[in-house]
């Protein structure tokens, strides 16, 4: 289950940091998404205590109308400033940065980023089903798919073949589309299993490479998709466990970034992301 972090800063600077399960969270209903941000916040602050500003994060906040839209109602609620930005969007104010490329590849991927008059633009983060190539739910996707090309061509399993069938608990690999289609939370279940790619690849599974040489290529291309529309990428902030966790993956990553636009800084991320959060709303004092 996710977990959603809260920082509340005081004036003088000292902060306090809380992590939360995020059962309830529907960022696509903007009502009930205010409502439960209302809530966490009464939560962790100190009774009595309101807020200055807030400054919100979302996971699944992925458009400027979803958005405004949960930002109007959180406001009508605290009656102070706030803001309402996509999770990814933190990166580049956590770095201490005013402007950059925030790319994630957890169990999804995606890649924010603003153009010079201020508009924000997302590429990526569309799901395990149809994208979020070079997360860890996508990594299992494409390794299934490789294998079951290498099927369909009569080549004989490799270790690949081998760790994903007994991480998904089926005998062979005509059978892994039968477990991936039975997912309830595909993102998650799939994405669980990630570790078994990377294990594959340590031991010796070209396939398994190949897989995480695209995913890396993948995530530089969300990058390559920005510049393409005019956001500035010289500085872009990593975060996400799937790519700082797998030095095989970052490495792709770099390597692949470095070859598109070689004046792009891969930066990763060495705080919490909430600090995003806290420098934002500070933003709106």
């Amino acid at each position: 289950m996710a977990a959603s972090p809260v920082a509340s800063a005081a004036v003088a600077g000292t902060v306090a940091d809380h992590v939360r399960e995020s059962t309830g969270w529907r960022p696509h209903d903007p009502a009930s998404a205010a409502a439960w941000l209302a809530a966490l916040i009464d939560d962790v602050l100190p009774r009595g205590t309101r807020p200055a500003a807030v400054a919100v994060g979302g996971h699944a906040c992925e458009t400027p109308r979803q958005c405004e839209e949960i930002r109007s109602a959180l406001h009508a609620l605290l009656r102070v400033p706030c803001r309402v930005v996509g999770d990814a969007e933190l990166l580049v104010p956590a770095a201490g940065l005013a402007e950059g490329v925030g790319l994630v590849a957890g169990t999804g991927s995606v890649a924010v980023g603003h153009l010079p008059d201020g508009a924000g633009i997302q590429v990526g983060g569309w799901g395990a089903v149809l994208g979020d190539e070079g997360g860890s739910a996508g990594l299992v996707r494409e390794a299934a798919r490789a294998l079951w090309a290498s099927h369909d061509r009569g080549e004989p399993p490799d270790v690949l073949a081998d760790r994903l069938t007994a991480a998904f608990g089926v005998p062979e690999v005509p059978a892994l589309g039968a477990a991936l289609e039975s997912a309830t939370d595909v993102s998650a279940e799939w994405g669980r299993h990630a570790p078994s790619v990377f294990a594959a690849a340590e031991e010796g599974s070209s396939l398994a490479r190949a897989v995480i040489a695209e995913g890396g290529r993948a995530l530089a291309r969300l990058v390559v998709l920005l510049a393409g529309r005019g956001v500035p990428v010289d500085d872009v902030v990593v975060a996400g466990g799937a790519v700082l966790g797998r030095p095989v993956l970052y490495e792709a990553f770099t390597a692949a970034l470095a070859e598109a636009l070689p004046s792009a800084r891969p930066r990763p991320l060495r705080v919490p992301p909430v600090e995003g959060a806290v420098a934002l709303a500070r933003a709106l004092l």
